[in-house]
């Protein structure tokens, strides 16, 4: 400084008349200084703190917004409740209707914290709050994360449930934010998983190869993320592997029963249907070294006989007589006289003249020769 004056650092001085302006001029500040960043679980409560302090040069009205910011540009804040005119508006949004409410029952005090109930998924995202007293305005974010508990898993096995096969146990919750994590243990026997056990925590699975009789048990799945766990029980019962030379030899064996009832059945079918035939062959059949039956011998002498009953039946006593004398050439033998040995000599006729006589006549009677029976005393 020239003339002995003092000298000063121009930009340092610049710099200091630059804080007292500002300080003067923004008095509002708000001083929350906890974490910018929030999980919580769905169904719990959580606080949004903003904390502020005004100077004596703010003066205007107080006004106190908190909003939702949305992750798009080209969409609208959300504002969720607002503190305007020594009014409290805390269900101006309707989807957190009754869930959203000051934590001082007068903001102006310096507290312009909000608490959240009944946290939901849809309630993530970043919220703002706004402090407004003229000539000052402040804000502050805060990023809230809800996350869902895991939902009871399902545990299940694919695969057969015999020795030597491969088995894999599943464990999969429908509800859940990610990231979320799987972990398998043997509550039973042991309680150590099979040495040929290989386990995905990420997809919820344990591969159970080769496996034994041992791997039989209890096994317990917990699914977990950050903000809680459930679990699930799986019981594997691994058997051995059926008898399959026992199960193709009643296969065969059953086959060859069917077979051979099918081929019983057709030889008695056969067997009938040939008898049948048979027997109708047999009725109508006529052998030429037989003689014939001895009821056509009947039938034929009954043949003669009638026409010899109509013969004499037209004759008179006096022509009678020289009917019996007439040589009986049409005289049919009796089985007696077949029967008879060949060096007996037959007995005459019986003298029909004298029987034909006047007698007969008299009596009104038609002579007529009576077929002649054999030893059993058939007609023949």
């Amino acid at each position: 400084m020239a003339g002995g004056g003092m000298e000063f650092p121009t930009g340092r001085f610049c710099c200091v008349l630059l804080s007292l302006f500002a300080g003067l001029v923004s008095g509002l500040e708000i001083t929350s200084t906890g974490p910018t960043s929030l999980e919580k679980a769905s169904g719990q409560s959580v606080k949004l703190d903003c904390q502020f302090t005004l100077a004596p040069e703010d003066s205007g009205p107080l006004d106190i917004e908190w909003s939702l910011l949305s992750s798009d540009n080209q969409k609208e804040d959300k504002v969720v409740i607002l503190y305007s005119g020594d009014r409290s508006y805390e269900d101006y949004y309707e989807p957190m209707r009754g869930r959203v409410h000051f934590n001082s029952a007068d903001p102006k005090n310096g507290d312009a914290s909000i608490n959240l109930t009944g946290l939901k998924s849809s309630d993530s995202g970043t919220y703002q709050c706004k402090v407004k007293k003229a000539p000052g305005i402040r804000s502050r974010k805060m990023l809230l994360i809800v996350m869902v508990k895991p939902s009871k898993p399902r545990c299940y096995a694919e695969g057969p449930m015999e020795e030597g096969k491969d088995i894999v146990l599943r464990c999969i919750s429908n509800e859940g934010t990610n990231p979320m994590q799987y972990s398998w243990e043997k509550t039973s026997d042991s309680k150590l998983l099979p040495s040929s056990a290989v386990m995905d925590p990420v997809g919820g699975t344990i591969n159970v190869r080769n496996a034994s009789a041992s791997a039989s048990g209890a096994y317990r799945c917990t699914a977990t993320n950050r903000v809680g766990n459930e679990e699930c029980v799986l019981y594997l019962n691994v058997t051995p592997p059926p008898n399959t030379g026992g199960i193709i030899a009643a296969a065969i064996i059953s086959v060859l029963l069917i077979l051979l009832i099918i081929a019983l059945i057709l030889f008695c079918c056969c067997r009938a249907r040939n008898r049948k035939k048979y027997e109708k062959e047999i009725c109508n059949e006529i052998r030429e070294d037989v003689p014939p039956p001895k009821s056509r011998v009947s039938t034929a002498r009954s043949f003669t006989v009638g026409s010899q009953r109509s013969s004499l039946g037209s004759m008179s006593p006096s022509n009678l007589h020289e009917y019996a004398l007439k040589p009986q050439y049409d005289k049919i033998p009796s089985s007696e006289e077949f029967e008879r040995p060949p060096n007996h000599t037959p007995l005459p006729p019986p003298n029909i003249a004298r029987m034909a006589g006047p007698n007969l006549s008299r009596m009104g009677a038609i002579p007529v020769m009576i077929p002649a029976q054999n030893r059993e005393g058939s007609i023949v």
